[in-house]
C-alpha cells in the first residue's frame, strides 16, 4: 500500500456541476456528471477488467470544505480512504472517501475494512441511498500530490458528492485521470 500525507495540496474550487457544464465536452461531461455507479461503468467501459489499489485508510480530519458539504464539524474524526481505481491494467481514477466515524455505525460498521473492494459497488447496492448533486472542480498538476501511478501533464477534472445512507453522509471525490479519458475516447471510436 503506497502511503502519502496530504494528497491535495491546494483546495480545489468545487462549482455544481450544472454550471461548469458549459466548459466540458460531451464526453467528459457524460462522464462526470452522470450519476450512476461509476464502479459498474469502469468495469463495463473495460470488460471487468477493474481492480481498487489502496494508497492510503487513516483516521484524521477532513478538509474544511469536505466536513462542510457533508455538515460535520471540520474537528470530527474521519475515516480517509485514498485509492486509485485501475482499468484495463492502468489507472484510471483517483478517488478520496471520507466517512465520518458518526457514520460508520450499524451496517456502514463494515466500510471500516473495505480493503481492495469498491466503495461504489456498496454504496448502489444500498436500497435507501441518497446522494447530493455532483459537485466538480478542474485540478493542476500543482493542486496535487498524487501517487507516481496518477501523475500526468494536463489539467483533470474531478467530481464529487455527499452520499447518505440512513441519514448519515459519507463524501466521496473521484479525479478522472488521463488513461480513463484515453479509453473513453477510444472506445468511442472503436465502437
Amino acid at each position: 500500500m503506497l502511503r502519502i500525507k496530504h494528497t491535495l495540496v491546494n483546495q480545489p474550487r468545487w462549482r455544481p456541476g450544472v454550471l461548469v457544464k458549459n466548459r466540458l465536452g460531451l464526453v467528459l461531461q457524460s462522464w462526470l456528471l452522470n450519476e450512476d455507479s461509476l464502479t459498474a461503468r469502469l468495469k463495463n467501459l473495460f470488460a471487468g477488467d477493474f481492480k481498487v489499489e489502496i494508497v492510503s485508510q487513516r483516521w484524521g480530519k477532513a478538509l474544511v470544505d469536505e466536513a462542510i458539504a457533508m455538515a460535520i464539524s471540520p474537528k470530527e474524526r474521519v475515516l480517509i480512504r485514498e485509492v486509485i481505481l485501475h482499468g484495463g491494467g492502468q489507472a484510471c481514477v483517483y478517488a478520496r472517501s471520507i466517512l465520518p466515524q458518526s457514520s460508520l455505525t450499524g451496517r456502514m460498521r463494515s466500510l471500516r475494512k473495505l480493503d481492495n473492494k469498491p466503495l461504489g459497488a456498496w454504496l448502489f447496492s444500498q436500497k435507501n441511498m441518497r446522494r447530493s448533486q455532483l459537485d466538480v472542480a478542474d485540478f493542476q498538476q500543482a493542486d496535487m500530490a498524487l501517487p507516481v501511478p496518477a501523475r500526468c501533464n494536463q489539467p483533470l477534472w474531478g467530481r464529487r458528492s455527499v452520499f447518505y445512507i440512513d441519514g448519515k453522509p459519507l463524501l466521496v471525490s473521484e479525479i478522472f485521470l488521463e488513461p480513463l479519458l484515453v479509453a473513453i475516447n477510444q472506445k468511442l471510436i472503436l465502437g
